[in-house]
């Protein structure tokens, strides 16, 4: 059994940090760029604090509250394996998907591929230049989707950054054949409105379906014109992935969402989605969609259509993204208080900002109705020089619970019990210390997700680790083991 403490004082059990071994990869284009993200990416410039937040995070350290900075530890039922540093890609680390033996991990500069034959030592497969910022990924078959949120010179990977403004700039969706996995081709790309921030995929037999998420339109921007209401679909052939296209733009808000400020103080307009989860086999999708979280029917997948929508406009700021459990009867909402740029786990915050919300599933088909439960927050304290908010997570797959492990940023990796809907708790945890005493710095991870019996997580700039979760609570998920895993289109875990 873990010991977790929940006093406002954690000593905790220091963790050790497994060296990561040299790796030789593959880089497809000469001398990495570095991507310049647009406005409503994530931070990637240290910020300064006061000189008494200085001293509080020193003197958090030196009590034991806080680990020391870029110091490892965990609860005792999760073990780090490793630890594979940044290579040739330079920029911020994002998403991760997987397919068999195979990681692929979303970089603002492109994406790596990582052969996870042995999770203890991962080997870089290839690397490949592509600035975009984010890079969100995606895998189905032998295609990978790549998002790009930047405005661009153009569509290739030889782009520059370029205004918005300028009717030439290119964003969207961009397409590689990874057949060959030491030799991504790229393929295909489809300029979306407002570009692609995240995107999740709906693969069928012969198409794989494209939501592309996007939001802030700009009447400057010739290509993001307001009102950006909705989403916009790609169908792409497998059989012929470069005749891929925009078959719809579902409306999702015809009333215009949340109208924010003034109305809702401190709540984000609703000017689009930032992620969309589906759930394939019960024919649903969640949307985390700034100041909205929906729930809507795929059953026609170019056809999503609404089933419910829900605000929350006291303690949510933004709607970031969305986990079925197993049983489609709950839905976990994230909110991304500060956009992933402020230190929000602490005292000011508060226990119900910046936290999970978690939401239960009543009623039958087109009358399903989403019933808010309760939040869910880490309660391990944080420096006010840590950004920390809840961020991307998935099931941990054990038949007859709810659990869940999810990025916190510079909280770290949280495994957490939502089988009680109404009573969340944290059952294990891993963290590095803080970046910096002196300003708050972007860093920690931006994924954690469970996948074939070990935890991979992205961290935005440490690399990518990968850890061992033993713990009778979740020891059953290791019997689960799946061909392919893209959280954003959640798997029916048991029925293989």
């Amino acid at each position: 059994m873990t010991s977790l403490h929940t006093t406002s004082v954690r000593r905790r059990r220091l963790g050790v940090a497994a060296a990561a071994a040299g790796l030789i990869a593959t880089l497809f284009t000469a001398g990495p760029a570095a991507a310049t993200p647009d406005p409503g990416d994530s931070a990637t410039t240290p910020s300064g604090v006061s000189v008494s937040e200085q001293a509080e995070a020193r003197a958090a350290i030196r009590s034991g509250e806080i680990p020391g900075v870029d110091e490892i530890v965990h609860s005792d039922n999760i073990e780090h394996l490793t630890n594979i540093p940044k290579d040739a890609l330079q920029g911020l680390n994002t998403d991760l998907a997987f397919q068999g033996t195979y990681a692929y991990a979303g970089n603002y500069d492109g994406f790596r591929i990582f052969d996870i034959r042995n999770p203890k030592k991962p080997k870089t497969v290839a690397q490949v230049l592509c600035p975009g910022s984010q890079n969100d990924i995606s895998v189905s078959g032998n295609l990978l989707f790549l998002s790009t949120d930047s405005s661009r010179s153009d569509d290739s990977c030889a782009s520059t950054t370029q205004p918005a403004t300028e009717k030439s700039s290119w964003e969207g969706m961009k397409v590689f054949d990874i057949s060959d996995k030491r030799n991504p081709k790229y393929v295909a790309a489809v300029e979306t409105a407002c570009g692609s921030h995240t995107h999740t995929i709906v693969p069928e037999r012969k198409d794989v379906y494209v939501y592309v998420s996007s939001y802030s339109p700009n009447e400057t921007f010739p290509d993001c014109q307001p009102p950006h209401d909705g989403i916009s679909v790609i169908k792409v052939p497998r059989g012929a992935p470069e005749r891929a296209r925009i078959v719809n733009f579902p409306v999702l808000f015809p009333d215009g969402g949340n109208p924010g400020a003034p109305d809702n103080p401190g709540v984000s307009k609703t000017t689009g989605c930032h992620d969309i989860t589906v759930l394939p086999s019960k024919d649903l999708a969640a949307g985390a969609c700034m100041g909205d979280g929906l729930l809507f029917s795929i059953k026609d997948p170019a056809n999503p259509k609404i089933i419910d929508r829900v605000q929350d406009n006291v303690n949510f700021a933004f709607w970031h993204s969305a986990t079925f459990n197993q049983g489609a009867d709950k839905v976990v909402f994230t909110d991304e208080l500060g956009g992933g740029g402020a230190a929000t786990c602490n005292d000011e915050i508060g226990p119900n900002r910046g936290a999970d919300g978690i939401y239960d599933i009543t009623g039958r088909g087109d009358h399903r109705k989403l019933v808010f439960r309760s939040y869910f927050k880490i309660d391990r304290p944080q420096a006010d020089t840590e950004v920390c908010v809840a961020h991307n997570g998935s099931i941990i797959p054990v038949k007859g619970k709810d659990l869940m492990v999810q990025a916190w940023y510079q909280g770290g990796v949280s495994v957490w019990d939502f089988t009680n809907s109404s009573k969340p708790k944290e059952i294990a945890y891993f963290e590095r210390g803080p970046v910096s005493t002196d300003a708050v710095t972007t860093a920690g991870p931006w994924s954690a997700y469970y996948y074939n019996g070990y935890i991979y997580s992205n961290d935005i700039a440490k690399g990518f680790d990968v850890l061992k979760l033993d713990d009778r609570r979740t020891d059953p998920a290791k019997k689960v083991r799946l061909p392919e895993l893209n959280v954003q289109t959640q798997p029916d875990y048991f029925d293989r």
